[in-house]
């Protein structure tokens, strides 16, 4: 209805509210325009039968020209779309089978009453599939009625001309063809609409389904994250044999004193987005920083058999790694590295904001590692020490105490063999 000049649009809008939904505002405009153009229409029978000297025939349209109008004006002040929807149909449905009796039957009015089809055709449009079949209903029995009276009224059939009929069936049969087909027209075009519409919907669905996904999987490992969203309830789960890495920024305190707010954490986005992308390339699962301390671990949330390799080479990696983030002008930055092996106990916390978390003693073993550890270098346990003399360097340390525990032998990974 867009593309209507501007004064017809205003014509056609007359009984439309500014509470009227999209569907419902089309819905009126195009029974009004359908009522202006069927009763535009009228005029030929009007003037054709007054020609042929039938002002009894051709007073029919005219009564339903100026009951169209009526029916228009009372709607544009009311607004009372049912009942005007209502007179419509109702009369375009009756003033045709009214014509086709006066004027002696089927062939002597061109079976005009061809046009009473678009009644039920509207009331599929308007009403809906179950609420036309009255109306279809109605359109059969006057169809039947016409039928059973056609033999007694085209004996007093008044006289038209051949090339009249003629062209009046013709008429009849395009004007009515040309109506169904602009309703089926507009009932596929406001289909297509809506399922343009629905797709678009589902398209942001999907985005916006896909923005949840990145966001779930930025705090949460991907098998994780499928279980959440597969199963309620607590999950927890127990690894007898994972190993844990905690590396610290050496001197971050002071440095954070010195440097500017903006500064300070663009230097730690890039040194976690280096080792992010190690822990990618490792296979290792990055399970949280807190301040300027790293934790990562591997044979988590899948177990695997190169846990501690895995973490071995990847804290190898992580001290030229941050050493390469060093601020320009500024002192190289340093890293202590811990690390441990032995059972945890995983599983997801929070309700409104979610954390993959590890405990357990071998969790505290090895952020004491980190916190005993020599800058620059990565202190180890005997059980990883065990784990990764075949393959790489290692060399004694000592004991270290540790809180709330005895003395614990460590060994500082140097490199692979």
């Amino acid at each position: 209805m867009s593309r209507l000049p501007g004064w017809l649009q205003r014509l056609v809008d007359v009984g439309s509210l500014p509470s009227d939904s999209d569907e419902t505002r089309l819905q009126k405009s195009v029974l009004v325009l359908s009522a202006m153009l069927m009763a535009a229409l009228a005029s030929i029978w009007v003037g054709t039968y007054l020609i042929l000297g039938l002002p009894e025939s051709a007073a029919i349209p005219f009564v339903y020209q100026l009951a169209s109008a009526a029916s228009i004006v009372a709607f544009a002040r009311s607004h009372r779309f049912v009942l005007f929807r209502r007179s419509q149909l109702l009369m375009s449905l009756v003033f045709p089978f009214v014509l086709q009796w006066s004027l002696g039957g089927f062939e002597n009015s061109s079976a005009v009453c061809l046009w009473g089809l678009t009644s039920p055709l509207g009331a599929l449009l308007f009403l809906g599939a179950r609420q036309s079949v009255p109306w279809f209903a109605g359109f059969a029995g006057l169809v039947a009625i016409s039928a059973a009276l056609d033999s007694a009224i085209a004996g007093s059939a008044p006289d038209i001309p051949q090339g009249v009929v003629i062209a009046f069936f013709a008429l009849n049969l395009l004007g009515v063809a040309t109506t169904a087909y602009v309703l089926q027209q507009y009932f596929v075009r406001a289909r297509e609409r809506a399922l343009a519409e629905l797709a678009r919907q589902h398209r942001a669905l999907e985005l916006e389904q896909e923005k949840s996904e990145r966001l779930l999987l930025n705090v949460l490992p991907e098998p994780v994250a499928a279980r959440l969203k597969e199963q309620e309830g607590v999950i927890a789960d127990n690894f007898d044999d994972v190993t844990v890495l905690f590396a610290d920024i050496v001197g971050f305190t002071p440095l954070a004193e010195r440097m500017p707010a903006a500064e300070l954490v663009a230097l730690l986005d890039r040194v976690f987005a280096s080792w992010d992308e190690l822990a990618a390339e490792s296979g290792a699962e990055k399970i949280k920083t807190i301040g300027d301390a790293y934790m990562v671990a591997a044979g988590v949330p899948v177990a695997r058999d190169d846990h501690a390799e895995a973490v071995a080479a990847l804290a190898l990696a992580m001290i030229p790694a941050v050493e390469r983030c060093t601020p320009d002008g500024g002192a190289p930055l340093e890293v202590r590295i811990g690390i441990a092996t032995g059972p945890v106990v995983a599983g997801v916390i929070g309700r409104s904001k979610f954390i993959y978390d590890l405990w357990g003693d071998t969790v505290n073993t090895a952020s004491r590692m980190e916190s005993h550890a020599v800058p620059g270098s990565i202190q180890v346990t005997e059980p990883t020490y065990e784990r990764l003399r075949e393959r790489f360097v290692l060399r004694r340390r000592g004991t270290i105490e540790v809180k709330g525990k005895a003395a614990m032998p460590s060994y500082l990974l140097i490199g692979p063999r």
